[in-house]
């Protein structure tokens, strides 16, 4: 069971995964995820090859949905403000799955990203935010962000005798 923040929204979106001849004696390809596809999503089973040349094969990696949770916006509006605002694809290793790989997920929250990118055995790419995202993320923000006010809890303060020994107990008896 999954539970759902309230005004969730899911955007679909498909992405597309290109191999390369691998550039070390360890590694046979390097994998990268290079375009997020918007809109018009083809109906094509996970890792289709789309073309092949010189090496180089690109595939349909699959399928995902972006969430936009009303609890995020500030993340949100931080990847909108940047210079190159970014939505970040992760690919994971799966023994079975076609390619050796299965696109894990997609976001445009460069907090949920770092998360990723921290575990270290995932294939992350931060790739350019498409145009129809954009608006839609900052149409999202623009409905849902709220500032939060920082609340600064003030300590308790610390009573010394409640810490000193206590006087007639059984340290004093010996």
């Amino acid at each position: 069971m999954t539970l759902e923040v309230p005004g969730t929204i899911r955007i679909p979106v498909a992405v597309l995964a290109e191999r390369r001849p691998g550039v070390t004696r360890w590694a046979d390809w390097s994998w990268q995820a290079v375009e997020v596809l918007e809109g018009a999503i083809p109906d094509l089973p996970p890792w289709t090859l789309l073309r092949e040349a010189e090496g180089r094969a690109l595939f349909l990696a699959g399928r995902a949905e972006v969430a936009l949770h009303p609890t995020d916006t500030a993340n949100y509006r931080d990847n909108l403000a940047a210079p190159a605002p970014a939505i970040w694809v992760v690919l994971r290793a799966a023994e079975g799955a076609p390619q050796g790989l299965l696109l894990h997920a997609v976001t445009l929250d460069p907090g949920e990203a770092q998360i990723y990118a921290d575990a270290g055995n995932d294939l992350l790419e931060a790739l350019p935010l498409p145009p129809g995202l954009h608006a839609a993320a900052e149409a999202f923000v623009a409905a849902h962000h709220r500032d939060r006010e920082v609340h600064k809890r003030r300590r308790d303060r610390a009573d010394p005798e409640a810490m000193a020994r206590r006087r007639g107990g059984r340290e004093d008896e010996a």
